[in-house]
């Protein structure tokens, strides 16, 4: 890939809590073009965020991973196909009928015959190990196989992608195939705090891995100097 196509395809976390700080963080970065905005900044000033990304050109990625009844999701996603965001986010918890719903409702939703809407599910959140998997939440499966599980389920759904920890996604790739979409946070620089990321993996090692795209948040937004973080990131790809 070259600077061009690994910048387009960083997708840089708009988490912040007000309309004023994600205006300036988007001028400051202009060379940023896709942006992903989540519960966040989604609550504190709603679907006006959506419109003036838009009103600079950029791509969006809607982080407000629905986990719900069949009824509900498909609701929240009829209703999320307005804004033609590029990405919008599910938990692949909710079921296959769930899934199967809110897919089925984005289509039904969408403006044109055409969505470009991409629904991906999560498959198990990256503040998350596998003690957590085993001894909080009960599930007696190992990580990678629980993970590769929940993306199965994406991809049997008709779901276009998923979201997992760049650790899990060589595995996947090789399980659910190249037209499979696969979106990686928890990705940290050696030079930047792991934060409560538990699952993590330097950005050029998880393109290696076959990540699609990757989220970066606090090592370029948390920066003294968010400019020169990112431009280092795509140089050291």
């Amino acid at each position: 890939m070259n600077k061009t196509t690994i910048a387009d395809k960083i997708i840089v976390a708009l988490d912040v809590s007000s309309q004023e700080s994600a205006i300036a963080l988007i001028d400051q970065l202009p060379n940023v073009s896709f942006w992903k905005v989540g519960l966040e900044l989604f609550v504190s000033c709603g679907p006006a965020i959506i419109e003036i990304l838009k009103e600079r050109e950029k791509r969006i990625f809607l982080d407000l991973k629905f986990h719900d009844i069949p009824n509900t999701v498909a609701g929240a996603c009829r209703a999320a196909a307005k804004y033609n965001v590029d990405l919008l986010t599910i938990h692949s918890t909710c079921g296959k009928d769930a899934l199967k719903a809110a897919q089925s409702a984005l289509v039904e939703g969408a403006a044109t015959d055409k969505p470009t809407t991409k629904l991906i599910a999560i498959t198990l959140l990256t503040s998350l190990n596998s003690r957590q998997l085993a001894f909080e939440l009960k599930i007696p499966l190992e990580l990678p196989e629980y993970a590769l599980h929940m993306a199965l389920l994406a991809k049997e759904t008709g779901l276009a992608g998923a979201v997992c920890s760049p650790q899990e996604v060589e595995q996947l790739r090789m399980s659910c195939g190249d037209d499979f979409l696969l979106v990686c946070p928890g990705v940290r620089p050696k030079w930047a705090e792991g934060g409560d990321q538990k699952r993590s993996m330097t950005p050029k090692a998880a393109f290696k891995a076959g990540a699609d795209y990757l989220v970066i948040g606090r090592p370029i937004t948390a920066s003294d100097d968010p400019v020169a973080a990112f431009a280092r990131i795509c140089e050291e790809i």
